[in-house]
């Protein structure tokens, strides 16, 4: 799969939590599985509904993140990220 621009995963989002933007939280991550298994094992959230989209850009990512945190989805703890390497933007 190709990476996803940033108009199509906000498409995505939108049409995966509709307007129960509180019901869901975002992040952004280089490492899907590390993320995955953080919020499963060590914050004990369930991720059944997770979805998952690689960006074409940080910047993108960050523009994504921050149009759903402003409606009111929960964020996720920041982490160090590189412009250098594939950023994927995660809901669940």
């Amino acid at each position: 799969m190709g990476l996803a621009t940033k108009e199509s995963i906000q498409s995505a989002i939108q049409a995966k939590v509709g307007l129960n933007y509180h019901a869901y939280r975002m992040g952004l991550t280089h490492d899907l599985a590390e993320r995955k298994a953080y919020w499963k094992d060590v914050k004990k959230q369930d991720i059944t509904y997770w979805s998952d989209w690689p960006a074409d850009s940080l910047s993108d990512a960050k523009d994504v993140e921050s149009h759903f945190i402003d409606r009111g989805m929960k964020g996720a703890i920041a982490e160090q990220l590189s412009a250098c390497k594939t950023v994927h933007v995660y809901v669940f």
